[in-house]
């Protein structure tokens, strides 16, 4: 997957908006106001998402580059690098499950103006 595969990917979903809330080189996807996916534009394409605690630590034992996101709770957050030669069915899973996981923190209200 490249970083326009990712964009397009992330955007897609319903009521995905992307910003630049820390600097102009921090690309983030929102789901109700809550961040669910983010990449750096200026290095190495790598993305972190939000991920189950549980299935985070058996992500890590796994796959030596998926680790914890820095600057991110590492508990609740990985960061998935060498994107290029990362397996894209199990990129997207991911991808879907941060998106998952932050929409089923949003208020009823909130989801229901989403979907």
């Amino acid at each position: 997957m490249n970083i326009e595969t990712y964009r397009e990917y992330c955007i897609s979903k319903p009521g995905v908006t992307e910003e630049f809330p820390f600097d102009e080189h921090t690309l983030v996807f929102k789901i109700g106001g809550k961040m669910f996916a983010l990449t750096g534009l200026n290095h190495d394409f790598a993305i972190t998402l939000k991920c189950d605690p549980e299935y985070a630590m058996e992500l890590r034992e796994k796959y030596s580059n998926i680790e914890g996101a820095w600057h991110m709770n590492k508990r609740y957050w990985i960061s998935v690098s060498e994107i290029d030669f990362f397996d894209e069915i199990l990129l997207k899973k991911l991808i879907d499950q941060s998106y998952e996981l932050v929409f089923n923190s949003l208020t009823k209200k909130i989801q229901a103006g989403i979907k």
